[in-house]
């Protein structure tokens, strides 16, 4: 049997996921990271992206995180986001929408407050995207 870490996604309205997993990929504030049991604890800031959770019977589990917090210890694994959401729960037509407004906002920016939030709604909408794209792509749709 494979050696398993215990990985909790918590978001700010609830539990997303909780259980075992082989391996465990992030997008940490310094470029993705990956997660094996026994790993050297660490506690590192999320940008959005997606996580993935590479479960003992090699399923994948794909989750959006807005960023947040990320810890591990040896046996187990903290993510901790304001939003995270299933890949599967992600609204495509949202994301493509909140895609848009965002580029809008930064051609038509009024100041650097307008800019930077526009770009934060960007960096958001296209981490949700890439999670469909990548659910899809698993899935072979």
């Amino acid at each position: 049997m494979a050696m398993t870490i215990h990985v909790d996604i918590v978001s700010a309205e609830s539990e997303i996921f909780s259980g075992p997993a082989e391996k465990v990929f992030a997008p940490a504030e310094m470029g993705e990271v990956g997660i094996l049991p026994r790993h050297a604890p660490l506690l590192t800031m999320l940008k959005p992206g997606e996580v993935r959770v590479v479960l003992s019977n090699d399923e994948e589990e794909t989750f959006y995180v807005s960023g947040g917090m990320l810890e591990i210890q040896p046996h187990t694994i903290t993510v901790l986001s304001d939003t995270a959401l299933r890949a599967a729960d992600i609204d495509e037509a949202a994301a493509v929408a909140a895609k848009e407004h965002a580029e809008q906002a930064m051609k038509d920016r009024k100041g650097e407050i307008d800019y930077a939030s526009a770009e934060v709604e960007l960096a958001q909408a296209v981490a949700q995207l890439r999670a469909i794209q990548g659910l899809k792509k698993k899935l072979g749709r």
